[in-house]
Parts: C-alpha cells; structure tokens; sequence
C-alpha cells in the first residue's frame, strides 16, 4: 500500500470523524521560520499542530529524539487518535519533515497513517481551503503505543552495522556535508560520513512541486546511489528527520521495513569515539 495521500484523497475526507490530519511542519536549524506560528497563521481545515521538537525524548540533548512511548502515546491521544484512526501527516515544504512523524506513528505501532503528497504547498497551489487560529479540541483518543524495535536504530546497533556491514547505510544529507566539504549546520560536530555509507540525498527523491518522486524514479535514484533494495538497509541524515524521508521513498517501493538511526550525525559525529570518513562514498 503507497505510504501517500493525494490532495484531491485528503480533500474528499476532510470532516471524517475517523481521519486526524497533523501538521509535522519544522525547518532546520537558523532558518528565520516558526512552524507553530506559521500553523496558526493558515493549516488545513481541521488539523492540529504536530510539533516534532516538543514531543521528543526530554532526557537527552540530541534533537527531537523519539520520546518514550508513553509520553507518544499521551500526546497522540490528545490528537483524538483511536488505534483505528486514519492519521494524515503533512508539512509546509512538501515532503520534508512530515516524512518524519510518519516514522513515528510507524515505530509506536501506528500502521494507519499516510504522508500528503505535496504538503501544502501542493493544497495551496490548488487553492483548496485553509483555516487560521487554534485547532479545534478533539475527545481524547485511546491510542496504545506499541514500539517496534526493528524500525530503529541506536548508537551501539549503528557501531555494530558499520563494522560487520550487516545493514546498508544510506545518508540524506546534501553531498558536500557528506563528503565534508562543508561544515555541519550544528555547532560542534565533526564533518564527514559513516565508514562504509551510502550518499542519497533526500532532495533527490522530491520533485520541484513538493511531491515525492514517481516509483521508477524512486528506484534509479536508489540504485545509483549503490543501494541494493533487496538487502537490509538503515537510513541516517544530520538529526533523523530527513533519513525518514528516504524511509518513505523506501515504503512507496514495498520496502517498509526499512529502520532509521534516531540520532544520526548530531549523536554520531557529535562523538570522539565514532568512525568517522571524509571523501565520497566507498
């Protein structure tokens, strides 16, 4: 089953009482844009805001790590999100952040949930109706968070898959962080790559009108990143956000159990005793 929605699909389900739409906006690290702010100011009708960063693991340091699964699920409740609730995540950009709640939903054992295909940049480029102020206050939902290991990646299961090169590891980062020819937009981390990693930048999978890349696209992006789609594969970026969109290219294709490293390059390069490579891929 693809792992998107169309507008036109969303447009058709706007009011279902059994759909919870959920704007996982966000923007790297010194861009000038508040998401909140931004949600307040227009969102589709009937959505409640997703924040990627406050609901996250509050014990660590690295960015929006996945938070434990009763505080998910607390939060996902307060979305009116039931176990047989449709959940539609989108973002501003596209197919740029959203990716990453819907990895969420997926780890916590929420199979019902799809990525608007576009965002609202596609919505609003079709004029279809927004809304401004406070969402609307839903009835609690009575999700249970059900976590599926396999779907994630640590630093100690990372050391062990770089070393025996049990898993592929692909990166979404642009190509010249991946090679080190630029620095980090994180103060403080080292530059390069993940010792035996592959380079396959998540813009590679998303066409100009925010929309993710056909199928046969999707394929010969992978395979010319030196990706085997029938091996095992873990998918990294600087923070794990945009390695979720890769994982979504990844489901369109069939494989949908593709795990993605939570801390990516914040937690790894963010060490001294971590391997570290500069250069292209090997």
């Amino acid at each position: 089953m693809s792992p998107l929605i169309s507008t036109a699909g969303l447009a058709a389900r706007l009011g279902d009482p059994t759909l919870v739409v959920l704007d996982a906006s966000w923007f790297m690290p010194g861009v000038p844009r508040d998401p909140a702010a931004e949600f307040r100011e227009r969102h589709i009708p009937g959505a409640a805001f997703f924040d990627i960063d406050a609901i996250s693991d509050r014990t660590t340091d690295l960015p929006h790590m996945l938070p434990p699964p009763a505080e998910f699920e607390a939060a996902v409740r307060a979305f009116g999100v039931n176990p047989d609730t449709d959940v539609v995540v989108y973002d501003s950009e596209g197919v740029f952040s959203a990716p990453r709640a819907w990895w969420e939903f997926r780890a916590m054992g929420h199979d019902r949930v799809l990525v608007l295909d576009g965002g609202l940049k596609a919505w609003l480029a079709e004029g279809r109706p927004v809304e401004s102020g406070e969402p609307t206050a839903r009835a609690a939902g009575t999700f249970r968070a059900q976590p599926r290991a396999a779907l994630v990646r640590d630093l100690d299961e990372m050391r062990a898959i770089v070393r025996n090169r049990a898993e592929q590891v692909v990166d979404a980062r642009a190509g010249p962080r991946f090679r080190a020819e630029v620095p980090e937009p994180r103060a403080g981390l080292r530059s390069g790559h993940m010792p035996g990693a592959r380079n396959l930048p998540f813009s590679a999978l998303v066409q100009p009108d925010g929309r993710l890349a056909a199928p046969d696209a999707l394929e010969a992006a992978f395979h010319g990143a030196g990706v085997d789609l029938a091996a095992p594969i873990v998918t990294t970026c600087g923070s794990g956000l945009t390695a979720s969109v890769l994982a979504l290219g990844l489901a369109r294709l069939g494989r949908e159990d593709v795990a993605v490293y939570d801390g990516s390059w914040t937690e790894w390069g963010g060490r001294d005793d971590t391997p570290v490579v500069t250069g292209p891929a090997d």
